[in-house]
């Protein structure tokens, strides 16, 4: 049970899988603020790692595995996600120096949102935006 200032845990966890495990779990803390929770695994490997979006969520990665016993089994670099964020302009240039690919520069949508896209150094597709989504 949460009281009202404690958002929930997450309930839907985005999962990809790395190469370089390690290295992009300091990239997302770096270049866009997730705040690793736990991480298991020894030495560069990576069996489970946690990190928290600070206003709400988080993703799930780990190192490449054999595909065989893997149901996670996602090539590197096929992942996606939007991410919403008030602070587009200042995240951008946070991901920017941190080294991210930009894709597209900060926009504004037809749909009101203001928007822009980088890739991470496993190729993944990051979207953040001011877009909450449709009201529930």
């Amino acid at each position: 049970m949460t009281d009202q200032k404690t958002p929930p845990a997450p309930q839907v966890w985005p999962s990809l899988r790395a190469d370089d495990a390690r290295t992009l779990i300091r990239f997302l803390v770096e270049a866009f603020g997730f705040e690793e929770r736990v991480t298991y695994g020894e030495g560069e490997r990576v069996d489970h790692c946690e990190m928290a979006w600070p206003p709400g969520g988080g993703i799930m990665l780990g190192s490449t595995r054999d595909p065989a016993g893997d149901p996670f089994a996602l090539p590197p670099g096929t992942f996606g996600a939007y991410v919403v964020t008030d602070e587009i302009d200042k995240l951008f240039e946070r991901a920017r120096a941190a080294g991210a690919e930009v894709v597209k520069e900060p926009f504004e949508t037809d749909y009101g949102s203001r928007d822009f896209a980088v890739r991470d150094p496993e190729g993944n597709l990051w979207a953040f935006g001011t877009y909450r989504g449709a009201p529930r």
